[in-house]
Protein backbone atom coordinates (compact mmCIF):
# COMPACT_ATOMS: atom_id res chain seq x y z
CA UNK A 1 0.00 0.00 0.00
CA UNK A 2 1.38 3.49 -0.88
CA UNK A 3 2.39 5.66 1.87
CA UNK A 4 -1.10 7.83 2.76
CA UNK A 5 -1.96 11.50 4.73
CA UNK A 6 -4.94 10.72 6.65
CA UNK A 7 -7.29 13.65 8.64
CA UNK A 8 -8.88 12.95 11.86
CA UNK A 9 -12.09 15.15 13.03
CA UNK A 10 -12.08 14.20 16.22
CA UNK A 11 -10.10 11.96 18.21
CA UNK A 12 -12.04 10.00 20.87
CA UNK A 13 -12.05 6.63 21.66
CA UNK A 14 -12.50 5.20 18.23
CA UNK A 15 -10.41 7.72 16.55
CA UNK A 16 -7.59 7.37 18.74
CA UNK A 17 -8.08 3.43 18.12
CA UNK A 18 -7.86 3.74 14.14
CA UNK A 19 -5.12 5.88 14.29
CA UNK A 20 -2.63 4.68 16.92
CA UNK A 21 -2.97 1.20 14.67
CA UNK A 22 -2.38 3.01 11.37
CA UNK A 23 0.58 4.46 13.22
CA UNK A 24 1.19 0.99 14.47
CA UNK A 25 1.15 -0.83 11.38
CA UNK A 26 2.08 1.85 8.65
CA UNK A 27 4.62 3.84 10.57
CA UNK A 28 5.59 6.07 6.75
CA UNK A 29 1.48 7.46 7.34
CA UNK A 30 1.08 11.32 7.91
CA UNK A 31 -1.69 11.79 10.50
CA UNK A 32 -3.42 15.28 10.99
CA UNK A 33 -5.76 15.46 13.69
CA UNK A 34 -8.75 18.14 14.92
CA UNK A 35 -10.18 18.03 18.11
CA UNK A 36 -12.22 20.81 20.72
CA UNK A 37 -10.18 19.37 23.54
CA UNK A 38 -6.64 21.10 23.46
CA UNK A 39 -5.17 18.13 26.04
CA UNK A 40 -6.59 15.44 23.58
CA UNK A 41 -4.49 17.05 20.94
CA UNK A 42 -1.57 17.53 22.87
CA UNK A 43 -1.58 14.07 24.03
CA UNK A 44 -2.04 12.42 20.57
CA UNK A 45 1.19 14.95 19.62
CA UNK A 46 3.25 13.80 22.72
CA UNK A 47 2.55 9.93 22.00
CA UNK A 48 3.83 10.96 18.40
CA UNK A 49 0.04 9.70 16.86
CA UNK A 50 -0.13 12.64 15.44
CA UNK A 51 2.19 14.17 12.74
CA UNK A 52 0.19 17.93 13.08
CA UNK A 53 -2.86 19.08 15.24
CA UNK A 54 -5.27 21.83 15.28
CA UNK A 55 -8.23 23.23 16.62
CA UNK A 56 -9.79 24.37 13.99
CA UNK A 57 -10.53 22.70 10.35
CA UNK A 58 -8.52 24.38 7.87
CA UNK A 59 -6.52 24.45 4.20
CA UNK A 60 -4.07 21.27 5.73
CA UNK A 61 -6.88 18.75 5.62
CA UNK A 62 -6.82 19.24 1.56
CA UNK A 63 -3.68 17.07 1.53
CA UNK A 64 -5.33 14.17 3.32
CA UNK A 65 -5.95 11.14 0.86
CA UNK A 66 -8.51 10.06 3.52
CA UNK A 67 -10.20 11.78 6.17
CA UNK A 68 -12.13 10.20 8.98
CA UNK A 69 -15.36 11.56 10.90
CA UNK A 70 -14.64 11.01 14.82
CA UNK A 71 -16.29 13.46 16.18
CA UNK A 72 -19.94 13.08 18.05
CA UNK A 73 -22.91 12.59 15.38
CA UNK A 74 -24.79 15.56 16.59
CA UNK A 75 -21.16 17.61 14.47
CA UNK A 76 -21.10 16.23 11.36
CA UNK A 77 -23.17 18.90 9.69
CA UNK A 78 -21.38 22.02 11.01
CA UNK A 79 -17.75 20.05 9.96
CA UNK A 80 -18.70 18.44 6.54
CA UNK A 81 -19.77 22.28 6.31
CA UNK A 82 -16.06 23.68 7.36
CA UNK A 83 -14.64 20.53 5.28
CA UNK A 84 -16.38 20.92 1.99
CA UNK A 85 -14.22 23.10 0.29
CA UNK A 86 -10.83 21.70 1.78
CA UNK A 87 -11.71 17.93 0.02
CA UNK A 88 -9.47 16.67 -2.70
CA UNK A 89 -11.08 14.92 -5.70
CA UNK A 90 -9.10 11.94 -4.70
CA UNK A 91 -10.06 11.91 -1.20
CA UNK A 92 -11.72 9.12 0.40
CA UNK A 93 -14.47 10.71 3.18
CA UNK A 94 -15.42 8.11 6.02
CA UNK A 95 -16.85 8.52 9.31
CA UNK A 96 -17.18 5.43 12.75
CA UNK A 97 -20.87 6.03 13.54
CA UNK A 98 -22.78 3.48 14.85
CA UNK A 99 -25.61 4.82 12.75
CA UNK A 100 -25.15 5.24 8.70
CA UNK A 101 -28.44 6.28 7.89
CA UNK A 102 -28.64 10.07 8.86
CA UNK A 103 -24.20 10.28 7.56
CA UNK A 104 -25.69 9.19 4.18
CA UNK A 105 -28.45 11.39 4.15
CA UNK A 106 -26.06 14.36 5.09
CA UNK A 107 -22.94 13.62 2.42
CA UNK A 108 -26.02 13.29 -0.09
CA UNK A 109 -27.24 17.11 0.63
CA UNK A 110 -24.06 17.83 0.70
CA UNK A 111 -22.84 16.42 -2.87
CA UNK A 112 -20.07 14.38 -1.57
CA UNK A 113 -21.49 11.28 -2.37
CA UNK A 114 -18.83 10.08 -4.74
CA UNK A 115 -16.13 10.72 -1.76
CA UNK A 116 -18.19 9.04 0.84
CA UNK A 117 -17.59 5.41 2.36
CA UNK A 118 -19.39 4.86 5.59
CA UNK A 119 -17.30 3.10 8.03
CA UNK A 120 -18.57 1.17 11.19
CA UNK A 121 -15.73 -0.66 13.42
CA UNK A 122 -17.88 -2.86 15.57
CA UNK A 123 -15.21 -2.45 18.34
CA UNK A 124 -15.71 -0.55 21.64
CA UNK A 125 -15.38 -0.37 25.41
CA UNK A 126 -16.85 0.68 28.29
CA UNK A 127 -14.55 3.53 28.49
CA UNK A 128 -14.04 6.50 26.06
CA UNK A 129 -12.13 9.28 25.32
CA UNK A 130 -8.79 9.47 23.25
CA UNK A 131 -6.81 8.46 26.67
CA UNK A 132 -8.55 4.92 26.69
CA UNK A 133 -8.03 4.30 22.73
CA UNK A 134 -5.60 1.38 21.86
CA UNK A 135 -4.55 -0.28 18.62
CA UNK A 136 -5.26 -3.40 19.01
CA UNK A 137 -9.01 -2.90 19.99
CA UNK A 138 -9.27 -3.22 16.41
CA UNK A 139 -7.74 -6.52 15.93
CA UNK A 140 -10.13 -9.36 14.98
CA UNK A 141 -13.04 -6.81 14.58
CA UNK A 142 -16.17 -6.64 12.17
CA UNK A 143 -15.32 -3.24 10.23
CA UNK A 144 -18.70 -2.54 8.32
CA UNK A 145 -18.40 -0.38 4.95
CA UNK A 146 -21.32 1.21 3.50
CA UNK A 147 -20.21 2.52 0.24
CA UNK A 148 -22.71 4.96 -1.81
CA UNK A 149 -23.35 4.02 -5.17
CA UNK A 150 -21.53 6.49 -6.77
CA UNK A 151 -17.88 5.95 -5.06
CA UNK A 152 -15.70 4.35 -7.12
CA UNK A 153 -14.52 0.55 -7.24
CA UNK A 154 -11.11 1.97 -6.68
CA UNK A 155 -11.58 3.85 -3.21
CA UNK A 156 -13.80 0.72 -1.90
CA UNK A 157 -10.82 -1.67 -3.10
CA UNK A 158 -8.13 0.75 -1.04
CA UNK A 159 -10.26 1.09 2.20
CA UNK A 160 -10.81 -2.34 2.15
CA UNK A 161 -7.25 -2.76 2.02
CA UNK A 162 -6.68 -0.02 4.65
CA UNK A 163 -8.89 -2.05 7.20
CA UNK A 164 -7.67 -5.64 6.72
CA UNK A 165 -3.84 -3.85 7.01
CA UNK A 166 -4.62 -2.81 10.83
CA UNK A 167 -5.90 -6.20 11.53
CA UNK A 168 -9.79 -5.77 11.39
CA UNK A 169 -12.04 -7.58 8.78
CA UNK A 170 -13.93 -5.24 6.73
CA UNK A 171 -17.48 -6.38 5.81
CA UNK A 172 -19.37 -4.22 2.77
CA UNK A 173 -23.33 -3.87 3.82
CA UNK A 174 -25.17 -1.01 2.20
CA UNK A 175 -26.63 1.50 5.08
CA UNK A 176 -30.16 -0.30 5.43
CA UNK A 177 -29.03 -3.35 6.39
CA UNK A 178 -26.25 -2.52 8.40
CA UNK A 179 -29.22 -0.23 10.57
CA UNK A 180 -30.79 -2.82 10.87
CA UNK A 181 -28.27 -5.32 11.93
CA UNK A 182 -26.66 -3.32 14.57
CA UNK A 183 -29.79 -2.62 15.90
CA UNK A 184 -30.39 -6.35 16.34
CA UNK A 185 -27.18 -7.30 17.38
CA UNK A 186 -25.74 -4.02 19.10
CA UNK A 187 -28.53 -1.54 20.25
CA UNK A 188 -30.93 -3.41 21.39
CA UNK A 189 -28.95 -5.53 23.59
CA UNK A 190 -27.95 -2.16 25.40
CA UNK A 191 -31.29 -1.10 25.90
CA UNK A 192 -31.79 -4.40 26.97
CA UNK A 193 -29.15 -4.24 29.50
CA UNK A 194 -29.89 -1.59 30.70
CA UNK A 195 -33.28 -2.39 31.55
CA UNK A 196 -32.19 -5.67 33.78
CA UNK A 197 -29.75 -3.36 35.89
CA UNK A 198 -33.08 -0.37 36.40
CA UNK A 199 -35.44 -3.34 37.14
CA UNK A 200 -33.04 -4.48 39.61
CA UNK A 201 -32.37 -0.67 41.16
CA UNK A 202 -35.98 -0.97 41.38
CA UNK A 203 -36.86 -4.16 42.89
CA UNK A 204 -34.20 -4.01 45.21
CA UNK A 205 -34.81 -3.75 49.32
CA UNK A 206 -33.14 -1.03 51.40
CA UNK A 207 -30.66 -3.09 52.42
CA UNK A 208 -29.46 -3.61 48.68
CA UNK A 209 -29.42 -7.35 48.95
CA UNK A 210 -29.87 -7.70 44.63
CA UNK A 211 -27.10 -5.86 44.37
CA UNK A 212 -24.69 -7.40 46.78
CA UNK A 213 -25.23 -10.51 45.00
CA UNK A 214 -25.28 -9.30 41.70
CA UNK A 215 -22.79 -11.43 40.37
CA UNK A 216 -21.85 -13.88 38.02
CA UNK A 217 -24.16 -14.70 35.02
CA UNK A 218 -26.51 -10.91 35.78
CA UNK A 219 -22.54 -9.49 35.96
CA UNK A 220 -21.78 -10.93 32.71
CA UNK A 221 -24.97 -9.59 30.51
CA UNK A 222 -25.39 -6.45 32.05
CA UNK A 223 -21.56 -5.40 31.65
CA UNK A 224 -22.46 -2.92 28.54
CA UNK A 225 -24.74 -0.82 30.70
CA UNK A 226 -22.13 0.72 31.57
CA UNK A 227 -20.94 2.54 28.44
CA UNK A 228 -21.69 6.17 27.51
CA UNK A 229 -25.02 7.43 28.43
CA UNK A 230 -24.76 10.11 25.59
CA UNK A 231 -23.86 7.68 23.00
CA UNK A 232 -26.83 5.46 23.64
CA UNK A 233 -28.80 8.53 24.10
CA UNK A 234 -27.77 9.98 20.70
CA UNK A 235 -27.90 6.18 18.85
CA UNK A 236 -31.78 5.26 20.14
CA UNK A 237 -32.61 8.88 19.01
CA UNK A 238 -31.16 8.28 15.41
CA UNK A 239 -31.91 4.25 14.26
CA UNK A 240 -35.10 4.61 16.35
CA UNK A 241 -37.35 2.81 13.71
CA UNK A 242 -35.33 -0.26 13.76
CA UNK A 243 -34.34 -0.46 17.33
CA UNK A 244 -38.49 0.18 18.07
CA UNK A 245 -39.69 -2.41 15.79
CA UNK A 246 -37.33 -5.34 17.06
CA UNK A 247 -38.33 -4.29 20.82
CA UNK A 248 -41.89 -4.91 19.51
CA UNK A 249 -40.41 -8.41 18.20
CA UNK A 250 -38.73 -9.26 21.44
CA UNK A 251 -41.33 -8.14 23.90
CA UNK A 252 -43.55 -10.28 21.94
CA UNK A 253 -41.43 -12.93 22.28
CA UNK A 254 -41.01 -11.91 26.38
CA UNK A 255 -44.83 -12.20 26.71
CA UNK A 256 -44.72 -15.75 24.80
CA UNK A 257 -42.11 -16.99 26.96
CA UNK A 258 -44.47 -15.74 29.77
CA UNK A 259 -47.18 -17.66 29.03
CA UNK A 260 -45.62 -20.47 28.73
CA UNK A 261 -44.46 -20.14 32.42
CA UNK A 262 -47.46 -19.28 33.45
CA UNK A 263 -48.87 -22.36 32.04
CA UNK A 264 -45.74 -24.47 32.83
CA UNK A 265 -45.35 -26.05 29.50
CA UNK A 266 -42.21 -28.04 30.05
CA UNK A 267 -41.74 -28.60 26.35
CA UNK A 268 -41.88 -25.20 25.24
CA UNK A 269 -39.67 -23.83 27.99
CA UNK A 270 -37.21 -26.49 27.12
CA UNK A 271 -37.49 -25.45 23.69
CA UNK A 272 -37.16 -22.05 24.49
CA UNK A 273 -33.45 -22.09 26.40
CA UNK A 274 -32.07 -24.98 24.12
CA UNK A 275 -32.69 -23.31 21.11
CA UNK A 276 -30.61 -20.14 22.30
CA UNK A 277 -27.90 -22.74 23.77
CA UNK A 278 -27.33 -24.51 20.00
CA UNK A 279 -27.82 -20.59 17.84
CA UNK A 280 -25.50 -19.46 20.75
CA UNK A 281 -22.55 -22.00 20.55
CA UNK A 282 -22.65 -21.41 17.26
CA UNK A 283 -21.58 -18.35 17.44
CA UNK A 284 -17.63 -17.27 16.04
CA UNK A 285 -15.04 -17.30 18.80
CA UNK A 286 -13.58 -14.14 18.19
CA UNK A 287 -12.77 -10.74 19.85
CA UNK A 288 -15.05 -9.26 17.03
CA UNK A 289 -18.42 -7.64 17.54
CA UNK A 290 -19.37 -4.47 19.35
CA UNK A 291 -19.66 -6.81 22.73
CA UNK A 292 -16.14 -7.43 23.29
CA UNK A 293 -14.94 -10.96 24.58
CA UNK A 294 -13.60 -11.29 27.60
CA UNK A 295 -10.80 -13.75 28.79
CA UNK A 296 -11.44 -14.76 31.67
CA UNK A 297 -10.86 -17.94 34.17
CA UNK A 298 -11.70 -19.20 37.25
CA UNK A 299 -9.76 -20.98 39.67
CA UNK A 300 -10.12 -23.11 42.90
CA UNK A 301 -8.23 -21.64 45.93
CA UNK A 302 -7.53 -22.72 49.63
CA UNK A 303 -9.13 -19.81 52.00
CA UNK A 304 -5.59 -19.13 53.72
CA UNK A 305 -3.58 -15.77 53.91
CA UNK A 306 -1.56 -15.11 50.73
CA UNK A 307 -3.59 -17.29 48.31
CA UNK A 308 -4.70 -14.24 45.70
CA UNK A 309 -1.14 -12.64 46.29
CA UNK A 310 1.03 -16.54 45.51
CA UNK A 311 -1.06 -16.71 42.01
CA UNK A 312 -0.90 -12.79 41.13
CA UNK A 313 3.11 -13.13 41.81
CA UNK A 314 3.52 -16.35 39.86
CA UNK A 315 1.72 -14.96 36.74
CA UNK A 316 3.33 -11.77 37.31
CA UNK A 317 6.80 -13.52 37.08
CA UNK A 318 5.94 -14.65 33.94
CA UNK A 319 5.15 -11.47 32.24
CA UNK A 320 1.53 -12.31 32.11
CA UNK A 321 -0.65 -8.78 32.66
CA UNK A 322 -3.66 -9.21 34.65
CA UNK A 323 -6.67 -7.27 33.58
CA UNK A 324 -8.94 -7.90 36.69
CA UNK A 325 -8.67 -10.05 39.92
CA UNK A 326 -11.47 -10.75 42.40
CA UNK A 327 -13.35 -13.50 44.34
CA UNK A 328 -16.15 -14.93 42.85
CA UNK A 329 -19.21 -14.57 46.03
CA UNK A 330 -22.08 -15.86 43.70
CA UNK A 331 -21.13 -19.24 42.54
CA UNK A 332 -24.37 -20.22 40.86
CA UNK A 333 -23.25 -19.51 36.94
CA UNK A 334 -19.19 -20.39 37.61
CA UNK A 335 -17.16 -22.51 39.55
CA UNK A 336 -13.63 -21.87 41.24
CA UNK A 337 -13.57 -19.23 43.87
CA UNK A 338 -11.41 -17.04 41.93
CA UNK A 339 -12.04 -14.72 38.84
CA UNK A 340 -9.03 -13.74 36.97
CA UNK A 341 -9.72 -11.66 33.65
CA UNK A 342 -6.86 -10.89 31.29
CA UNK A 343 -6.27 -8.77 27.90
CA UNK A 344 -5.57 -11.17 25.26
CA UNK A 345 -5.98 -14.58 24.72
CA UNK A 346 -2.46 -15.02 24.61
CA UNK A 347 -1.45 -14.00 28.48
CA UNK A 348 -5.16 -16.43 29.39
CA UNK A 349 -3.81 -19.48 27.70
CA UNK A 350 -0.11 -19.13 29.02
CA UNK A 351 -1.89 -18.55 32.69
CA UNK A 352 -3.78 -21.98 32.40
CA UNK A 353 -0.82 -23.59 31.32
CA UNK A 354 1.49 -22.07 34.61
CA UNK A 355 -1.40 -23.02 37.03
CA UNK A 356 -2.16 -26.39 35.78
CA UNK A 357 1.27 -27.33 35.98
CA UNK A 358 1.19 -25.99 39.76
CA UNK A 359 -1.66 -27.98 40.39
CA UNK A 360 -4.62 -25.76 40.31
CA UNK A 361 -7.82 -26.47 39.35
CA UNK A 362 -9.08 -24.57 36.34
CA UNK A 363 -12.78 -23.67 35.27
CA UNK A 364 -14.20 -21.60 32.64
CA UNK A 365 -12.06 -20.50 30.09
CA UNK A 366 -13.80 -18.69 27.60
Amino acid sequence: MKPVCCGFIGLGLIGGSIAKALKEHHKEITLYAYDINPETLALAKAEGIADEVSEQIGERFSECDILFLCAPVSCNDDNLLRLKEFLSKDCILTDVGSVKTGIHKQIAQAGLEHLFIGGHPMAGSERYGYANSKAKLLENAYYILTPTPSVSAEKLSFYKELVSSIGAIPLVLSYTEHDYVTAAVSHLPHVIAASLVNLVKDSDSAEGVMKMIAAGGFKDITRIASSSSTMWQQICLTNTENISALLDTYIHMLQSVKEQIDARREREIFDFFNDARIYRDSFIEASSGPIKKEYAIWVDIADEPGAIASIATMLALNGISIKNIGITHNRESEEGALRIEFYEEAGMLSAVTILTNRGYSIYGKK
